[in-house]
């Protein structure tokens, strides 16, 4: 049985998109009027503050722990924490856990899923993704995926090749007409393609193919961050990621240099890196890439990282709020819309330490925290 919708009021400063903000709104029937007075009284109840539309988390992987998929009990766990934090809606980019049945739960996050990640044999991360033999197989394993999926497929694009006579390092694993024909075949289906990328020899095949998204970015080469923002490929750059980096180069130490060498790298120009991927105008995302190795529910902490590197909060707020929402085709915040939204005791786009303590987290026109 539902729970009925309580009327909202929500009052102060109503933040819709850029230059978009309203003194008020009203939640009814968990829709969003801008126009149409909730019916006032006791049954009415008022929320006050900054408020944002749901927070989007474009890169995370509900249903992944670090050993692989987790039962279904757990990724509940998962995407509650998500939720709490005041992120509604979740792409989640790459699974082993078929998590379509999320769709049908009311008190969870809105869910973008992009099905398995497609990898191959001792190149990616064991029991994460599904592991192709032949890489002439990919194209149609990415037409199987973008089947089972909600409009989103995953690749690995680059991984440690342990096998190099260096010591092992950072290599693509798809040739470039294979990868071109894959994305095509995704695109053929209405899909998007967005792919895992570290390295920086993987990027040029990828903007070739036609990618429409690039996770992690840290290999993304200057002389190419220009062609990167004009096709209006969007980055995620990942950055609670990336800060492991170190720890992952000292477990490489002594068995495979060239790869620790080049993780250290990346790890220190992080910021740099993403600071000049904003400068060139790439459009950029905020992902925590959480499940395997990162707690869920960080969103505000991924949002801190991009502040630290020296972009201003107001942008990473609109990234992680409306800009991400249009992205993913959910829209912006309009009459009638779903009431996904969350309410800060202070703006925070003058401080996004405010994004770690709302006020209210409303889901589906339920106030589910606050």
């Amino acid at each position: 049985m539902s729970v009925p919708h309580v009327p909202l009021h929500v009052t102060g400063h109503v933040l819709l998109g850029d230059d978009r903000e309203v003194g008020e709104l009203w939640v009814r029937d968990g829709r969003v009027s801008l126009t149409r007075p909730a019916p006032q009284g006791s049954a009415t109840r008022q929320l006050t503050g900054w408020m944002l539309p749901g927070l989007v988390d474009v890169h995370c992987h509900v249903g992944l722990g670090s050993g692989g998929a987790v039962d279904p009990e757990v990724a509940v766990t998962q995407a509650l924490a998500d939720r709490d934090a005041g992120a509604l809606l979740l792409r989640d980019a790459g699974s082993p856990l078929d998590t379509a049945w999320v769709h049908e739960r009311p008190d969870l996050p809105r869910l973008v899923r992009a099905g398995r990640h497609l990898a191959r044999p001792k190149r990616y991360l064991r029991d994460f993704g599904l592991e192709l033999d032949d890489v002439a197989d990919l194209p149609e394993a990415v037409r199987a995926q973008a089947r089972a999926g909600d409009g989103w497929v995953k690749l690995v694009g680059d991984w440690i090749d342990r096998d190099l006579p260096s010591g092992g390092d950072l290599r693509p694993l798809w040739p470039g007409d294979v990868l071109a024909e894959a994305v095509a075949a995704a695109h053929g289906e209405a899909a998007r393609v967005t792919v895992h990328a570290f390295s920086e020899e993987v990027v040029g095949d990828l903007l070739a193919a036609g990618v429409d998204g690039i996770e992690h970015g840290t290999g993304i080469p200057a002389d190419l961050m220009d062609e990167v923002a004009a096709r209006g490929v969007a980055v995620t750059p990942t950055l609670l990621q990336v800060a492991q980096f170190e720890a992952i180069a000292q477990r490489a130490d002594g068995r495979y240099p060239a790869y620790a060498a080049r993780m250290r790298r990346m790890h220190a120009r992080r910021y740099e890196q993403v600071r000049a991927l904003y400068d060139a105008g790439v459009p950029l995302l905020v992902g925590t890439d959480a499940g395997g190795t990162i707690g869920h529910g960080r969103i505000a902490d991924e949002c801190a990282e991009l502040v630290a590197a020296g972009i201003p909060a107001a942008d990473v707020v609109a990234m992680a709020s409306w800009r991400a929402r249009q992205f993913l085709g959910v829209g912006s915040m309009v009459e009638g819309s779903s009431a996904d939204l969350v309410v800060y005791p202070a703006d925070p786009r003058e401080d996004v330490e405010v994004l770690r303590h709302p006020t209210a987290v409303v889901l589906r026109g339920q106030v589910v925290v606050g």
